[in-house]
């Protein structure tokens, strides 16, 4: 039987946990606020409740073994060091999974968000019994992990997948990364909040959110602005496939909830960025597992360590 684990998604602004049983169902959650200018241990310890309570849930005789926790990156996933996100700046330079281990007295995993979500979506969502897979995340920011024949690839310094900053457009927009025509600039939420305001006689302030809400709506030039962001994720994608050869490509984040607003665009402009018969190969599909995908890629993760610690288990008192 598979042990109980538990998988935490760590992001700028909010945490979420989730208690996962051994057929792989999160069966109990809770969410916290980040407030990482509180500091490491503060982080630590507000997760350990968490934890504490979500054990108190759990069947009698049975135990939490191991937990699984993702950042956004860069982050060091050997040593299971937080490195210099920077929007969590409060955790910088972090050994959050020893801090995390020591407090809990189990095993703990760190991980890149987007290579966990990617892991989550490849074993129990629309990555399911594929060899490979391109999982990308467009939200705040747009990142991507790749998975070769069932591995994450991760390159020399675990690097690989920050497609965000690749450049599209050499003499576009300035970039939050000091570049300029970077992939996030055509298709991240805040990046589409300012191309609806510029194109907006209505100078009233949107989120990418509401972009997305009123694309869904109906509202002309938000559908044209999810249709250009679209476009621009199509030639991103044929850019890939050129390079890595996988056929299958899941869009994940909060800008991918617009559906097919965004990824019919993208289908279509694939077949413009990349060779016939590459681009007759390609998929392009959304999350089937939305934002439960990091947690249940940390917690594959989780139960991959159980083995490789003498740690003992959190048990439910």
């Amino acid at each position: 039987m598979q042990p109980w684990v538990i998988g935490v998604d760590l992001g700028g602004t909010k945490i979420e946990l989730g208690l996962v049983d051994p057929a792989d169902h999160i069966v109990a959650r809770r969410r916290i606020a980040t407030d990482a200018q509180l500091g490491a241990q503060n982080v630590v310890e507000r997760i350990a409740t968490c934890v504490d309570e979500l054990a108190a849930q759990l069947p009698a005789g049975q135990c939490i073994t191991a937990l699984g926790i993702c950042t956004p990156g860069p982050v060091d996933h050997v040593n299971g060091v937080i490195l210099d996100p920077p929007n969590i700046q409060g955790l910088h330079n972090a050994p959050l999974a020893a801090l995390l281990s020591t407090r809990l007295s189990m095993p703990v995993q760190l991980e890149h968000d987007a290579k966990a979500a990617a892991l989550g979506e490849f074993y129990f969502g629309a990555g399911r019994d594929e060899t490979s897979m391109v999982y990308i995340i467009i939200g705040t920011g747009v990142g991507a992990a790749l998975i070769i024949d069932g591995q994450i690839y991760r390159g020399l310094h675990n690097f690989a997948g920050e497609i965000g900053h690749t450049v599209l457009d050499r003499n576009g927009p300035l970039c939050s990364c000091g570049h300029r025509g970077c992939v996030e600039t055509f298709m991240s939420g805040p990046w589409l909040a300012r191309h609806y305001a510029a194109a907006s006689q209505n100078q009233k302030s949107v989120s990418g959110a509401d972009v997305a809400t009123l694309a869904i709506q109906g509202d002309p030039l938000a559908v044209q602005v999810l249709a250009e962001a679209g476009a621009a994720l199509g030639a991103t994608v044929a850019t890939l496939a050129m390079l890595v050869n996988s056929d299958l490509y899941v869009i994940g984040g909060s800008v991918a909830q617009c559906g097919d607003l965004l990824l019919a665009p993208a289908r279509q402009a694939v077949p413009q960025h990349a060779f016939a018969s590459v681009a007759a190969h390609v998929r392009i599909v959304a999350s089937a597992l939305a934002t439960d995908a990091p947690i249940l890629g940390c917690t594959w993760l989780a139960r991959q360590i159980i083995h490789r610690s003498p740690q003992e288990s959190l048990p439910n008192e």
